[in-house]
């Protein structure tokens, strides 16, 4: 008798547990459901109460801490995420919002600390090099720069450290990186508001780069990577001198990719070469480029273009749409002096 009180007393026991474990997930998700409508005030009441019912919970405290961030409340929000960042199981995200809440709280140097501390345990977050980047450039640090590279290195799909990258050296005198990054911005992040302004980076690279004839003279002065790209781009200099616009891009470039696949792809497999090819032998290249540089040259022959060339169009934006593009590891060409 003894026993059968002690079983049932067990089963109530573990069916409170249950119940009390669903309460919360279902507070939670209702709780995500105002974040998503933008509701952080509701937001942060649920949150509250989810934790009461799951103390410790590591998802509830990271949502509950940001919720509070969003509402300006960074004393609390500080004091929530604290309660989490030291935890074994903290994930790249706690020191996600963690820094921005230091950023909000104008604590620059806890936040300098804090993604330093993030990037050991999580030595390839591209989210964290690029926060820490982003960081250092509002703290006018040009060593920005090497936390974007690190993470294009070890987190070669994460498309901000690309943005950021792109936009730097675009104010650099260095048009390769601008190029190569901004194209790669482009396909791993095709359709957000930052996709034109790379694009428009991007053409006026190609301007610039074949304007700049000292550029090619000071080859040697480049990695092996980059003294192969701009030897090969420079065989295509004559069909510059009608100016650069979609058409002549698409010849020069063309003939880039003929000639980078008759020997430099050997020694540097690319993935953003290999898609161009892949493009070229398909019958796309033509529209890719259209896509790529016409939206940004002249709006209007794009759209022209789009209508006289529909088959082509409505096949590439097809392709375009069912396709996700990554980068693989080790294609890496850009070696700089490691971060702080």
């Amino acid at each position: 008798m003894i026993v059968k009180k002690i079983f049932i007393l067990s089963v109530f026991v573990i069916c409170f547990f249950i119940a009390k474990t669903q309460d919360a997930k279902e507070l939670h998700e209702t709780a995500r459901g105002f974040m998503r409508q933008g509701d952080f005030a509701n937001a942060t009441l649920v949150l509250n109460k989810a934790l009461q019912q799951q103390p410790g919970d590591i998802e509830i405290i990271k949502d509950l801490a940001l919720n509070y961030y969003l509402q300006k409340d960074n004393t609390k929000a500080l004091e929530t995420i604290k309660l989490v960042i030291d935890r074994s199981d903290a994930d790249d995200q706690c020191f996600q919002i963690a820094g921005n809440i230091y950023k909000a709280l104008n604590q620059l140097k806890e936040c300098d600390k804090l993604y330093k501390k993030g990037l050991k345990k999580f030595p390839q977050s591209g989210s964290l090099y690029n926060e820490y980047g982003e960081l250092l450039w509002a703290m006018q640090d040009l060593s920005a720069i090497k936390q974007w590279e690190r993470g294009i290195e070890m987190d070669p799909g994460y498309s901000s450290n690309y943005y950021n990258a792109t936009k730097y050296y675009y104010v650099t005198s260095d048009k390769v990186w601008t190029i190569i990054y901004g194209e790669i911005f482009v396909n791993l992040e095709s359709l957000t508001g930052r996709t034109a302004e790379i694009k428009n980076l991007l053409l006026d690279s190609y301007k610039k780069i074949f304007s700049d004839t000292d550029l090619f003279k000071t080859v040697k002065e480049k990695n092996s990577f980059e003294q192969v790209f701009l030897q090969t781009l420079y065989r295509q200099n004559t069909l510059s001198a009608s100016g650069i616009n979609p058409e002549t891009l698409t010849m020069i470039r063309t003939r880039f990719i003929l000639d980078w696949f008759n020997g430099p792809s050997t020694k540097f497999p690319f993935r953003l070469f290999d898609y161009q090819l892949q493009l070229l032998r398909e019958g796309m290249f033509d529209a890719y480029n259209q896509w790529l540089f016409g939206t940004v040259q002249n709006l209007v022959a794009y759209q022209n273009w789009t209508t006289s060339h529909a088959v082509e169009y409505d096949e590439f934006s097809k392709f375009q749409k069912g396709r996700i593009f990554k980068i693989p590891p080790k294609q890496y060409y850009h070696k700089v002096t490691s971060g702080r």
